[in-house]
């Protein structure tokens, strides 16, 4: 008989029973697991009970926003949640197994119940708070506009009333114009709903709609004052972010689709009145307004802003009629006329060791010497240059004491960081611009050298290169100057000519200009690649030409040199070898190398001295070089050489038939 317990993986035996945990106690793991604080006792008897949830919010007394419905007979089940958190949970108890169909049937029926009755109870409560709220409103006595929250956010009361501890009371209504809830508003700024009442979708509205005109809405009772105080039109309290929306919608049924809203959003850190402000916008057509500084309109106007040109700006001076615009005459305002601008934003870039802080250095030095005029290009405007340098600061001190030496400048107005700095960030910025007020003259340059060392983030990312262009944005704006950022190029050949990271550097500049290093033959060469209101591509050449530092001494006592910018002519232009120069050049070296053979007076060389010759020339495969002996190749040697009647096909090979070539050829042979 065969055995089939292997088979079976052992002998059978019966499933151990699983012992479910009893329903109470199932039900107050789900509560914890949901993030509320269960009660210390709970009754499965198909009632609603209310319990002290430990959410989130200042409790007042006998504040109980957690509850729960729940039936113990049959399969145990309900419902739980919390008003205040927003949170509510459908439980069944795990009793071991699956339901049957019958008992998924009563399972629905339970929970139908327990909707009805989370729903009746809902209701009840709204009435009585609603009822209460009415009550404590209208008793309460007007508040005073010496009240210390009033008096710290600059606003009048409007109407709201106070507690007998000293609280505002703000009123929340529905869209029937009934009172829902209240909102209490101690001196500090702490905010309380008074417990059970509606909130969401409820609003009050500060001022009336009787004259036509734009209606605003706003979260806070403080902010929606202070719009209604400046503009002198109605604004509506939505008491928070997430309910711009429902109060919207209201307002945009209420008022109807002409109705011009203006929806004014908190600028808070987390982003989320905006997003819930660009939610009602999309959802109900109505245009959003938010404060540049962190904070709320209330906020705003408190820092010394306008908020009148914030929510309303003058389109009859923001649009300009072309004609206008062309008789107020704008010239580009030069600092270095032709080569840099006032009020711009400058990128001068290179490969390291090109020479980019020097031409960078020259320019600044120029500038705040009072120099008359720069390589041949007149000094417009003098003045304080800041050099933030995050490298090199023993190099920059040779460096300008060589500058003042060779020129000899008296008085250098010129500013240089100790260190670099993380420009982009809050603190990195603020200490810059902290740093530059402080000095007795603003600047009329700010040099960043390099970009890289006062940057935090990826140069290749789009978004940091725009926190960092909007920094820079900042201190031209803030200072009325012009930025120059040092950059580097990449590393391939074919990046040389634009800086390295993302495509935003460029399109935020207004003038780029690209230093190419020196060659053997070939001097340094600024090249102008955009230019704001000129044209671009306009260059010249220099050189760094060595200068001994006056009274300057090394550890050895020899004296210290650094290097300076000075301009030179360009370069004598070369002919450039035509293509057929080339290959005249080839055929030729190809003759002389097989032994310069000549046959019938003519210059002679054989097919497989040809392609020997090309091989070792041009270091190639025979099957490329075959391809540069091929008559039927037309930009190949033999193919180029034949159609130009230098050369044609003799014996095993070719015969150059040019008298001019030919003769230099064999003039030279004879004279060897």
């Amino acid at each position: 008989m065969v055995d089939i317990t292997s088979i079976m993986g052992g002998p059978w035996s019966p499933p151990k029973s699983f012992e479910p945990d009893p329903p109470e106690l199932q039900l107050r793991d789900a509560m914890v697991a949901a993030g509320l604080t269960p009660p210390s006792t709970i009754q499965l008897d198909g009632k609603l009970h209310r319990f002290r949830s430990g959410t989130k919010g200042t409790p007042g007394k006998g504040d109980k926003p957690g509850w729960y419905i729940c039936f113990g007979d049959g399969i145990p089940a309900g419902r739980f949640g919390c008003w205040r958190a927003g949170i509510e949970v459908t439980w069944r108890a795990d009793v071991g197994r699956q339901l049957t169909d019958a008992e998924q049937i009563i399972h629905a029926r339970r929970l139908s119940e327990a909707i009805k009755l989370r729903d009746d109870e809902i209701k009840r409560q709204r009435e009585a708070v609603a009822n209460t709220a009415d009550k404590i409103f209208v008793e309460g006595m007007l508040a005073d506009e010496e009240h210390p929250y009033l008096k710290r956010k600059g606003v009048r009361s409007h109407g709201i009333r106070v507690t007998g501890d000293g609280r505002l009371i703000v009123p929340l209504y529905n869209a029937d114009g009934q009172i829902t809830s209240l909102q209490y508003i101690d001196s500090d700024g702490g905010k309380l709903y008074h417990a059970g009442g509606q909130t969401g979708g409820c609003f009050w509205m500060i001022g009336t709609m009787d004259e036509p005109g734009v209606l605003y809405i706003a979260e806070g009772f403080a902010t929606a004052a202070t719009i209604h105080e400046i503009t002198n039109r109605p604004c509506v309290v939505a008491y928070s972010a997430s309910n711009l929306v429902p109060v919207t919608g209201t307002m945009r049924e209420k008022y109807g689709a002409t109705q011009e809203l203006v929806i004014v959003a908190d600028n808070d850190a987390s982003g989320t009145g905006q997003k819930y402000a660009d939610q009602a916008s999309a959802k109900y057509g109505a245009r959003v307004v938010m404060p540049p500084i962190d904070g709320d309109a209330n906020d705003y106007v408190q820092a010394g802003y306008d908020l009148k040109i914030l929510l309303h700006p003058q389109a009859s001076e923001w649009l300009v009629p072309a004609t206008t615009l062309m008789k107020d005459q704008a010239p580009p305002k030069w600092i270095i006329k032709g080569w840099l601008e006032q009020h711009c934003l400058c990128m001068v870039h290179g490969p390291s060791g090109a020479g980019k802080s020097f031409v960078v250095l020259d320019w600044c030095l120029h500038i705040a010497a009072g120099l008359p005029d720069w390589n041949g290009a007149k000094v417009s405007r003098s003045g304080n240059v800041i050099y933030l340098a995050g490298e090199g600061h023993y190099g920059i001190r040779r460096r300008l004491a060589a500058w003042q030496a060779h020129h000899k400048a008296k008085n250098i107005d010129m500013w240089v960081s100790r260190s670099g700095c993380d420009l982009n960030t809050a603190e990195g910025y603020q200490k810059v611009l902290d740093s530059i007020r402080s000095l007795p003259d603003g600047p009329t340059i700010i040099v960043i050298d390099t970009l890289h060392r006062f940057m935090d983030g990826d140069e290749n990312s789009a978004q940091d290169a725009k926190t960092m262009i909007d920094a820079c944005d900042a201190l031209k704006n803030e200072f009325n100057c012009t930025v120059i950022l040092v950059h580097h190029t990449g590393v391939s050949d074919e990046a040389q000519h634009r800086a390295r990271g993302s495509s935003a550097w460029k399109g935020a500049l207004d003038e780029e200009y690209s230093v190419i290093p020196s060659k053997a033959d070939q001097p340094l060469k600024i090249v102008n690649r955009k230019m704001k209101d000129g044209e671009p591509d306009h260059f010249m050449h220099a050189e760094l030409t060595e200068v001994v530092i006056p009274g300057w001494k090394d550890e050895d006592g020899e004296p210290v040199k650094s290097v300076i910018l000075v301009p030179t002519d360009a370069p004598s232009e070369r002919k450039k070898e035509s293509k057929l120069d080339g290959h005249r050049k080839l055929f030729e070296g190809a003759w002389w190398a097989s032994g310069a053979e000549v046959v019938d007076d003519m210059p002679y060389i054989s097919r497989s001295a040809l392609l020997n010759h090309v091989i070792n020339k041009l270091q190639i495969s025979e099957a490329s070089a075959k391809q540069y002996v091929k008559p039927s190749v037309q930009d190949k040697l033999v193919g180029a050489l034949t159609i130009a009647e230098i050369i044609e096909p003799k014996d095993h090979g070719w015969a150059v038939i040019c008298p001019v070539t030919a003769s230099a050829l064999i003039m030279a042979k004879n004279s060897s």
